[in-house]
């Protein structure tokens, strides 16, 4: 019988209109109530939350600039700094110690991973996301969050790589814009997640 865990990425208050001097993803604030009514159908809920430091080496105020470093490879604004406000979980979602297992990821100042698998770019240093779900036997994972065409889209692929069944809930994901937002579909289509418009349409896919 499949383990289902359902997976809310990087659900922040910094990647919404909430925190406008961030990374305000549209709408971004509005995906609480799909990620809380998703973990319904899962036996398991897991989350994760950047933590970046405010003089990380990657700030900048143009963003989206390549950097020619190992562990960060693009420059962006200030954002989800522990003790702010960016830093919080949406309203109406559990704190993270309630989760069955949580990541903060960015910690360091010279890293910035998108994927809540990983610390690094090269994806040597696990976060312990991968080894959990495998010791608790979870072969299918529904992920929503934020934003659809990194966070999200590298986390996909990242459970994908390692072999586990991926459900994309996308009334449960925000992305940034629509050109990246189509490409990231596209990428994990091709990497064989699941793309499923609603709540219905994940309860289809999984027999419900």
């Amino acid at each position: 019988m499949s383990l289902i865990a359902s997976l809310d990425i990087d659900a922040q208050k910094g990647f919404t209109p909430l925190c406008p001097q961030e990374l305000p993803v549209p709408e971004g604030d509005g995906i609480a109530a799909a990620l809380n009514a998703q973990a319904t159908l899962a036996s398991l809920r897991i989350g994760s939350k950047d933590a970046h430091p405010a003089t990380a080496v990657w700030v900048a105020d143009s963003p989206l600039q390549p950097l020619p470093l190992p562990n960060a490879d693009l420059t962006w604004p200030a954002h989800c700094v522990p003790g702010t406000r960016g830093f919080e979980l949406l309203d109406g979602l559990p704190a993270p110690i309630d989760y069955d297992f949580f990541v903060w990821k960015g910690v360091e100042p010279d890293l910035h991973p998108y994927g809540a698998c990983y610390h690094d770019l090269a994806e040597r240093r696990s976060t312990g996301l991968l080894e959990f779900l495998q010791a608790r036997g979870v072969d299918t994972v529904l992920v929503g969050g934020l934003a659809t065409d990194y966070c999200v889209k590298t986390s996909v692929l990242q459970l994908r790589r390692a072999g586990l069944r991926v459900i994309v809930h996308l009334a449960a994901c925000r992305g940034i814009a629509p050109d990246t937002v189509s490409s990231a579909l596209l990428a994990m289509g091709e990497a064989g997640a699941e793309l499923a418009a609603d709540l219905h349409e994940v309860q289809r896919l999984l027999g419900c």
